[in-house]
């Protein structure tokens, strides 16, 4: 189940975690530009909804002060009809000023003939206009209306007179064009009363035709938002409305806040998204889904006779090939196994795959046998040893042919190790310590767990030819075994040096390394066995 270089590790890590943290910045910033584009869009909606809830309640309230007015008007013009004084006669005025200074909305009144004012109550002596004024709209067939007449005009505002027969008033300006807060504009639009023709009469009028705002309604027309709300009393309508620009300027403080609370929403989530994300993605969830759905390749290195140079077994090693394609070394997803509490798992599907590829051959050839890696987490598991069994008689394999290797280790917990090394000699397995010589185990530690072979690990056969001091390790090595009278496999032979070494020994050794062959499929490896025309490797 393992093999492979620390660096490589290492090199798989790093690059795992700049992987991740690239991810997690692209994520965010995704994350963050869609939230503050959706902030933005949803911000820019609410301004606009809120800008027509507030149309409509500006347009009534103008249409409310409207009709307030105009009944003003109306009343002092009945009023003013009344006078029993001679027209334009000072006792008139005074009473006409009476009317005036009682009237909240109007600012003079008068007579007036022909276009022409003949007397005013508010001005002493009123200067004729050089032309007949002309009247914009008629009310109603009887009152007639002007617009900023010439004596009444004020820059930017909207002066209204009123005139019923020969007598006139002059309404206060309003309809400004800011009177509400904010940047709402007003418009008057009214039907006269003879033509049926429909006007702008006051305000500012939109370039939109008058007769489009003569009911009760919101719309959007180009980049203007519209609100009308017309009077039950009189013929005229009043019309609120506001360019989307400057609704969005008039709230763009709320307008910023919900770009903002876009961008961080969308931050935060893109963050936590990448978190799931990665946390779905990570090794230790992809290696569980990989075991789940049986995506872990086994491959077989061969192991030797030195003597003969013959391929008497292979050592099953699992590998895996992570969802992103990398392949992550065993030392890394055994350790992440071991450390999540499911290595047990990964030994079953090996254990699987062995007993699929390898079932006719260990059934045919008796000198054939397939190691297989367990955990110490396998030891300490009751229903191990009986899956065990169970799988090799169902596939009528005798246990001899399934070698189990043990790390050093795993045999930490003594008395257990010593029982299970116990038990699966009972069933008819041979146990091999893995890796030996990293913990360098005694002689009476071996005697102890009556272990049926050792494999020594690469890093001393590493060392033969060189000065290191771990190759002076190995004759003692050796020595121990044919004590104990134990097997001996040796890792990592990778020259014709370090497998010289070993042949001159006088011990059954066994070699196992690239000198011999590289881990390989299933089908490489039974073409290997069946290739009679191959040369002995020397």
């Amino acid at each position: 189940m393992h093999t492979g270089s620390g660096s490589q590790a290492d090199i798989n890590m790093i690059r795992n975690l700049k992987q991740r943290v690239l991810f997690t910045l692209v994520a965010t910033i995704l994350a963050a530009t869609c939230g503050t584009l959706a902030g933005c869009l949803m911000g820019r909606f609410i301004t606009l909804k809120l800008a027509e809830r507030r149309l409509a309640q500006e347009a009534l309230r103008a249409s409310a002060e409207s009709d307030i007015r105009l009944t003003e008007m109306h009343a002092v013009l009945s009023a003013m009809k009344v006078s029993s004084a001679p027209p334009c006669s000072a006792a008139e005025l005074t009473y006409f000023r009476a009317l005036i200074f009682d009237a909240k909305y109007l600012k003079d009144a008068g007579r007036m003939s022909d276009g022409m004012i003949d007397c005013s109550a508010s001005l002493a002596h009123p200067a004729q206009p050089l032309n007949h004024a002309k009247q914009d709209v008629n009310f109603n067939g009887s009152v007639k209306a002007y617009k900023n007449l010439a004596l009444y005009q004020m820059i930017d505002l909207s002066v209204l007179t009123l005139q019923d027969g020969d007598i006139y008033v002059v309404l206060v300006p309003y309809l400004q064009a800011h009177t509400g807060i904010r940047s709402e504009h007003y418009s008057e639009a009214v039907r006269d009363g003879l033509s049926g023709q429909t006007s702008w009469l006051l305000g500012e009028p939109p370039s939109v035709s008058a007769s489009s705002f003569m009911r009760n309604e919101q719309v959007r027309v180009g980049n203007t938002l519209y609100a009308t709300r017309c009077s039950t009393q009189h013929s005229n309508c009043i019309t609120a409305y506001i360019t989307i620009p400057e609704a969005l300027q008039a709230d763009h403080t709320q307008y910023c806040i919900y770009i903002l609370l876009g961008g961080l929403t969308g931050g935060f989530l893109g963050l936590f998204c990448s978190i799931i994300y990665r946390r779905s993605r990570s090794m230790e969830q992809q290696l569980r889904r990989a075991i789940r759905k049986d995506k872990l390749r086994v491959a077989y290195q061969p192991i030797v006779d030195m003597a003969s140079k013959r391929v008497v077994g292979a050592e099953a090693l699992a590998r895996w090939t992570d969802e992103d394609g990398f392949t992550v070394v065993p030392d890394v997803f055994v350790k992440i196994a071991e450390a999540h509490g499911f290595v047990g798992e990964i030994t079953k599907l090996v254990l699987r795959r062995i007993l699929h590829d390898f079932g006719e051959t260990l059934r045919n050839r008796s000198d054939f046998r397939i190691s297989i890696n367990v955990a110490a987490a396998d030891l300490s598991d009751p229903e191990f040893l009986p899956l065990l069994e169970q799988s090799l008689k169902q596939a009528e394999i005798p246990a001899r042919s399934l070698v189990i290797e043990i790390t050093e280790s795993s045999t930490a917990r003594h008395e257990l190790a010593i029982e299970t090394i116990q038990r699966l000699h009972e069933r008819g397995h041979s146990v091999h310590i893995d890796d030996f010589g990293t913990g360098y185990s005694s002689l009476s530690y071996l005697h102890d767990l009556a272990v049926d072979a050792i494999k020594i690990d690469r890093s001393f056969t590493q060392s033969i030819g060189t000065e290191s001091v771990t190759v002076a390790i190995l004759p003692q090595i050796l020595a121990m075994a044919e004590a104990l009278n134990l097997d001996v496999t040796v890792e990592g032979i990778e020259t014709g040096q370090q497998a010289g070494y070993f042949s001159v020994s006088k011990h059954p050794i066994f070699g196992q390394g690239w000198l011999f062959g590289y881990p390989v499929s299933t089908e490489e490896f039974h073409r290997l066995l069946t290739d009679e025309k191959q040369p002995p490797v020397e």
